[in-house]
């Protein structure tokens, strides 16, 4: 775990971040804020990134989610809350693959269950092809700026440019190889525990077929919309995110 940032705050029954790629574990500042006042709220910055930016990057997803899964089991905890945001949404499908029976409740934000993802802005390959010949400060500039209605103008769009600070090329494209390798469709049907979906209705990155694809395959979800959003909703109407997060995990579990 050496050049390994994990942020665990708060005391009570854990809640388990993932951030996305080109993220860091300070993204999540207004959840650990909110919710270290009643939970205990851990979260890394993955290898290669933000705060973790020191740290060899991993090239696949099922490795992103072993590591967060290791961390989980070194802080001896068994049963957890999890969020995955983006690329993390796909690590927590995996974690969720691997240790299901751990996961208490699931929450999947702005992603899907395909790595290569269909209505994206841009495919995969460009991203990948533009940030090798345009290099690591042109498209760390041009990318995140997707992931808001408000651009650049955003208040917290600073968070995403202090979270790519120190990353290389080498780690945002082993994080772009990682999704674009990896699916999740096949094992949707497997996922029985309570999941909740998130999606702002101006993602760029994520089209509503792909979060409806996660919506009608997990048995026990449901699905959640923010009109006006982009990508980051966490960070565009970060009180609607934590309000209806904290309604989710409180309420009594149930089918819906």
């Amino acid at each position: 775990m050496n050049n390994i940032y994990i942020d665990d705050v708060g005391e009570g029954y854990p809640l388990v971040l993932i951030h996305g790629f080109l993220g860091s574990s300070e993204m999540w500042c207004n959840q650990k804020d909110f919710f270290s006042k009643f939970c205990r709220v851990i979260s890394p910055a993955l290898p290669g990134f933000g705060e973790s930016s020191g740290a060899q990057s991993l090239d696949t997803i099922n490795k992103m989610a072993q590591f967060v899964i290791n961390i989980i089991d070194e802080k001896k905890i068994n049963k957890f809350n999890l969020i995955g945001h983006s690329m993390g949404g796909m690590i927590v499908q995996e974690i969720t693959k691997i240790v299901g029976e751990r996961v208490n409740k699931l929450i999947c934000f702005a992603t899907g269950s395909i790595g290569e993802i269909p209505g994206r802005f841009e495919t995969i390959d460009e991203t990948r092809k533009r940030l090798k010949e345009e290099g690591a400060a042109v498209s760390f500039s041009r990318v995140p700026k997707k992931w808001f209605v408000k651009g650049d103008q955003d208040k917290n769009y600073f968070l995403c440019v202090n979270a790519v600070q120190n990353v290389s090329v080498e780690s945002a494209d082993n994080a772009l190889k990682a999704m674009k390798n990896w699916t999740g469709i096949e094992n949707l049907k497997n996922i029985k525990n309570e999941t909740l979906i998130i999606w702002g209705d101006k993602d760029t990155a994520y089209n509503f077929e792909q979060v409806e694809t996660l919506n009608k395959n997990i048995i026990n979800s449901r699905l959640e919309i923010f009109k006006d959003c982009s990508h980051n909703v966490h960070l565009e109407e970060p009180r609607k995110f934590n309000d209806l997060i904290k309604g989710f995990i409180n309420q009594t579990s149930t089918k819906f």
